[in-house]
């Protein structure tokens, strides 16, 4: 099987609604995320417990490949590419940002994270130029670093520059994740779940070693919380959120599908408003118009002149 790399457009334009409505999805699945993780390293190890998503995760869509009569590629060179998307989308950032949300704030997180539709805009102008990225891209991806700097609210600015060093590693998490968008679009014609298992199962054989030499997990008792918080981390925002995510790459190209770093953050406070009663910020509404004006900025075809 050769892959060939070209351009993010398909040959046949694809339904907008339908990628919009995977799009909030995957924001929804990822948005989900922070949670499973906060309860699933109170007695899981960071390193292990990213370990456990990457492989269960990887299984599950191995399965289904099986089950649906396919097998996966094995021709080498695009296991290299698989090897190459996992450590820009799962191992270097998962890590980066484990270690350093042992001393950054939350807030600070988000905001450092959803800095990733940046990076990508960035990078496809200076560097790949394999999709188009003019003023209104640009546009939308400053509105909608704006709306999510007011959804979590302006004070969590305070925090940044406190701590540099893990700060600095989140940031370097976000290109990767930029870099992984931008990447995964040599996978054009293949189905969407090949890659999101090849690529998940190489981060798997890359950080299990690690972990049973680091954490020991035969040593651990974890509680029945983290394990059903692990459970749902690996089959709802790893394994169909990687599915969903290949898919956006080839759709709608590689800024647009990064446009969710910005679609989770109203999402997450909308949880933690609906489920834990938390207090949103004042500026909550002005920051969830601001999100959806950036996202359609950058997922939204402009119309073409007759």
């Amino acid at each position: 099987m050769t892959i060939v790399s070209t351009p993010d457009r398909p040959e046949s334009r694809p339904d907008l609604r339908v990628e919009l409505a995977l799009l909030l999805i995957l924001a929804s699945l990822w948005g989900a995320s922070y949670s499973f993780i906060r309860i699933g390293v109170e007695t899981i190890p960071p390193l292990t417990f990213i370990t456990g998503r990457t492989l269960i995760a990887g299984t599950i869509l191995l399965a289904v490949i099986r089950w649906r009569g396919l097998s996966l590629p094995r021709e080498r060179a695009v296991w290299k590419r698989f090897l190459v998307q996992a450590c820009l989308n799962s191992v270097f950032p998962f890590t980066l940002i484990a270690w350093a949300e042992l001393t950054v704030d939350a807030g600070t997180a988000v905001i450092l994270n959803a800095t990733t539709p940046i990076f990508a805009f960035l990078l496809t102008l200076l560097l790949t130029r394999h999709e188009a990225v003019g003023l209104r891209k640009g546009a939308g991806v400053l509105t909608g670093l704006g709306g999510t700097v007011l959804v979590i609210g302006t004070g969590v600015m305070d925090g940044i520059g406190s701590d540099l060093p893990a700060q600095g590693a989140i940031v370097l998490a976000t290109v990767c994740y930029a870099g992984a968008a931008i990447f995964g679009r040599v996978f054009k014609g293949l189905d969407p779940i090949m890659p999101a298992a090849g690529s998940l199962l190489c981060g798997a054989a890359l950080l299990l070693p690690v972990s049973l030499v680091v954490d020991r997990p035969w040593t651990l008792s974890p509680s029945r919380e983290s394990l059903l918080a692990l459970a749902g981390l690996s089959v709802f925002s790893t394994a169909l959120a990687f599915v969903l995510y290949f898919r956006l790459v080839h759709t709608i190209g590689s800024v647009p599908t990064t446009a969710q770093a910005y679609l989770r953050v109203p999402i997450g406070v909308g949880i933690g408003v609906l489920m834990l009663g938390e207090v949103p910020e004042p500026t909550l509404l002005a920051g969830c118009a601001a999100v959806v004006l950036g996202v359609a900025a950058m997922t939204i075809p402009a119309r073409s002149q007759p």
